[in-house]
């Protein structure tokens, strides 16, 4: 039951990083309206840089592809796992929603810990 549970979490967290990496390319989600000014100067500085979301986008979509797949989930883990200390970082310095971020950061923590034992050999 644990490993069912894990695998519709890990592919539901997947899919939303699949989905923020396909929206950088296509932006068919619309921004938000009442954005605070801050976050709109960063995003507009990171727009300036015309390699940086693209090259985001693609570590979204391959950790998010990773992340799905069992066996290679620790991989995926470990490639979202910079994208999601900037997320967080992000909200939690501008105050905009954090429930989502936590939840999601409360996963890569969880399947991290569930695939610790492929991380020792990087460690020893």
């Amino acid at each position: 039951m644990k490993n069912k549970i894990l695998f519709v979490i890990c592919l539901l967290f997947g899919l939303m990083f699949i989905n923020a990496g396909l929206n950088k390319f296509f932006n068919y989600m619309p921004m938000p309206d009442e954005m605070p000014e801050q976050a709109m100067n960063m995003f507009t500085a990171m727009m300036e840089i015309t390699w940086l979301m693209p090259l985001l986008a693609i570590f979204e979509i391959i950790g998010g592809v990773l992340f799905i797949l069992p066996r290679f989930r620790a991989l995926g883990a470990v490639i979202i796992t910079p994208i999601m200390f900037g997320i967080l970082a992000h909200h939690f310095t501008l105050g905009m929603g954090l429930p989502i971020p936590l939840i999601m950061g409360a996963i890569l923590v969880w399947v991290i810990i569930e695939n610790k034992e492929k991380y020792l050999p990087m460690i020893k």
